[in-house]
């Protein structure tokens, strides 16, 4: 039997703790108490390290901290190990270690969060050196049983040689005695230009059982004697659950409790889950939704539009006396923009699987953030951190969604009241986009200055909205400020702007209404893009300049920038006339470090049918781990940025978000989705994210294309709300 040893922890201060951090069951580990340091897997392989175990038939087994929703990920991550390892790709496998076990193991698998296309950027060289430890322990290893140094062997494919004698031995014969060695002090990672499998587009480790059907989602779990739950929460955020009648649903068929969840939710505890749906459905339920059911998608808007025009601002990037410049300008254009809450709209609806006891309470979950998740199960079961555990399971979508814990302490909580029976709680569809952690709701007004002679001479850009860290992140807000708000803008950074103007402002009215804000795929830079892109249009227009070579005056300081949209550019033929009846939109930014542009080509039916035809996209991510992943994630950003601009966006009625179900926030089907054609130009020296910053230009590109067929701007989102649609 494996013995889970981890040391006890105070509940409180890893709770604290875990708030400042960013498939398969988890693994099982004996670690031992002296004697030879081998830890074993739960097969009984020794562990090489904590990254690598190594079976006898060669197989390697790779863990993953970090979770896969679909982006990739999870094979990123291998080949990041398996490059280093020298091991046979064909024979690599993965698995999640827990949270628990991470947390037992003085964290020392790192960060599990995955969010802000950080999962392969900011763990690649500690999971590189993992790779390269274990190639050299396994290597020690070798040689020592023939008895040579070290340094006249080499490894392969997961086969070791001894140059001289041409001695031959393989991993999976040598793992016993490696994983007794002390692991060196340090090791040399490869050259860039020594990679042999980083930089491949190899297929990617989860496909299979995903064609198959075994992989294990949330919403699969299956343990016996498990009951199901669905659970109500007032749909006004800030309101409470003021009563229910129970006797209401008194004898209805498989309900076995009904359990009051917190100050704001009622759960009904049944065999199955539609009999749960069902009784709660039927369940009388009287909400106290407090003042906030008087706000309306009106009301945030007027509020909004208040902070465009004065009061307190965070200035964010600023050079120069925009002020005073725009005062003295020859012209000045001004245009204000807004951009909606937005759903996350997982595929999968929010979901965990519960099982308390007084010694121990373990949580089946899809998460983004496996700590936070640990965290909110030591919150909400009062245990200790030896007594607690998170199962990471593959996620059926993302999208920052999954980075809150609210679904797993209300898991637990329910699980609380029937001790020993497991609760797998399923949100409904409603429940899920009722209670999302929605895009943030901005407004923007921008204001541009030119001298006699048409140069841009000033720019003012005042964002007035909702910031996200002061509601989940307080710790990371600076002197009162939400840098996020800024991604796209800053001065300098993984997310600067793009541009040199000689006297500039951009700042934040930061006004943040009562419905939950969070972080939805791109985050800031899909309307700080939108805003910056096409008010570059505008203004290129405005002084009758070609946009493309008008930006390119403000670009000569940012070469980056410049060289992925020379690159949409020239593939898209600007300058070139386009096909009849079709027209042309650019537009770039910086993201997630990485920097990106897009050309997209359109055309217009009677002014509100639009046929996105084609987007060429480019990024620069600095090292492209996977190219054709990459390829992957352009397109599918589109999928999400163009969704968001046509169909999505969140209203709110009485308090509560209105689009509850797919009837009222659709998404873009197969027939409307554009050919995109994908330029793949990393320049090295940087790692840059690759899953969310394509997202941010496929809106504006579509923008300005629409005003270079039409003649007319849009400056709101989404487009079904001036009657625009897919063609």
């Amino acid at each position: 039997m494996n013995k889970h040893v981890s040391p006890r922890m105070n509940r409180r201060a890893f709770v604290i703790g875990s708030a400042t951090l960013g498939a398969g069951l988890a693994i099982g580990l004996d670690i031992p108490f002296g004697g030879p340091a081998v830890v074993r897997a739960a097969d009984g392989s020794p562990e090489i390290n904590a990254w690598v175990v190594v079976r006898p038939d060669d197989t390697v087994v790779i863990r993953i901290a970090r979770s896969e929703m679909g982006q990739g990920t999870l094979t990123g991550l291998a080949q990041l190990v398996a490059e280093e390892l020298e091991c046979d790709w064909t024979k690599v496998t993965t698995e999640f270690p827990s949270p628990g076990q991470n947390v037992a193991r003085k964290r020392v698998w790192g960060e599990y969060s995955t969010g802000g296309s950080r999962g392969i950027r900011t763990s690649q060289d500690y999971v590189r050196k993992g790779g390269a430890t274990a190639r050299a322990m396994l290597i020690q290893a070798a040689a020592n049983e023939w008895k040579v140094p070290a340094s006249e062997c080499t490894a392969a494919n997961s086969v070791i040689t001894h140059t001289a004698s041409s001695k031959t031995t393989t991993y999976g014969k040598v793992a016993e005695a490696a994983a007794k060695l002390t692991p060196p002090a340090d090791v040399k990672l490869k050259d860039p230009k020594d990679w042999k499998l980083i930089g491949k587009g190899v297929k990617r480790l989860d496909t299979p059982d995903k064609v198959t059907g075994t992989t294990v989602y949330g919403i699969d779990v299956k343990l016996p004697g498990m009951l199901n739950a669905a659970i109500k929460d007032c749909p006004v955020t800030g309101g409470k659950l003021k009563s229910y009648d129970e006797a209401k649903i008194a004898g209805v068929k498989g309900v076995k409790k009904v359990v009051k969840v917190g100050d704001t939710a009622v759960a009904v505890v049944a065999d199955t889950f539609w009999h749960a749906k069902s009784a709660l459905d039927a369940l009388p339920i009287v909400w106290d939704e407090g003042e906030n059911a008087k706000v309306s998608s009106a009301s945030i808007a007027k509020w909004l539009s208040e902070g465009l025009d004065g009061g307190p601002a965070y200035v964010g990037n600023s050079n120069g006396d925009a002020k005073a410049a725009l005062a003295g300008a020859a012209k000045t254009i001004e245009a204000v923009y807004s951009y909606p809450y937005q759903n996350h709209a997982t595929m999968e609806p929010l979901n965990a699987t519960a099982l308390y006891t007084a010694d121990m309470c373990e949580v089946w979950c899809g998460t983004q953030n496996g700590e936070a998740a640990f965290a909110a199960v030591l919150e909400a079961s009062e245990l200790a951190a030896d007594k607690c555990d998170v199962h990471k399971l593959m996620l059926g979508g993302g999208f920052g969604r999954r980075g809150q814990t609210d679904y797993v302490r209300q898991a637990v909580l329910i699980a609380k009241e029937m001790p020993g029976t497991p609760i797998k709680l399923l949100w409904t569809r409603e429940e899920d986009m009722t209670h999302g952690r929605y895009h943030p709701v901005t407004q923007c007004k921008m204001t541009a200055g030119f001298d006699a002679n048409d140069n841009l001479t000033a720019l003012h850009m005042r964002i007035s909205g909702q910031s996200i860290l002061a509601s989940l992140r307080p710790d990371a807000m600076v002197n009162g400020m939400d840098p996020a708000t800024f991604q796209g803008l800053a001065p300098k950074g993984d997310a600067s702007f793009g541009y040199s103007v000689p006297n500039l402002l951009i700042d934040h009215s930061m006004r943040n209404p009562h419905i939950n804000p969070g972080f939805w795929r791109g985050v800031n830079v899909n309307h700080n893009a939108l805003y910056v892109e096409c008010f570059m249009d505008e203004l290129a227009h405005a002084v009758k300049q070609d946009p493309l070579e008008f930006r390119r005056k403000l670009m000569k300081d940012h070469p980056k920038n410049l060289a992925v949209l020379d690159a949409v550019a020239e593939k898209v033929g600007w300058g070139q006339p386009a096909p009849e009846g079709v027209y042309r939109g650019l537009a770039h930014f910086m993201g997630f470090g990485s920097y990106v542009a897009a050309a997209a080509e359109i055309s217009v039916t009677d002014g509100t049918k639009i046929k996105v035809h084609r987007i060429i996209a480019a990024t620069d991510p600095g090292y492209a781990v996977n190219p054709a992943q990459i390829d992957r994630q352009i397109a599918g950003s589109f999928v999400y940025g163009l969704t968001g601009l046509f169909l999505g966006g969140c209203t709110v009625k009485d308090g509560a978000i209105e689009q509850t179900n797919f009837d009222t926030y659709d998404s873009m089907r197969i027939a409307a989705m554009p050919k995109v054609e994908s330029i793949v130009m990393p320049s090295g020296g940087f790692w840059g994210g690759v899953g969310e910053p394509t997202i941010c230009v496929a809106g504006p590109a579509v923008l300005n294309a629409y005003f270079a067929a039409t003649g007319k701007r849009i400056r709101a989102v989404p487009l079904r709300d001036q009657n625009i649609t897919f063609a």
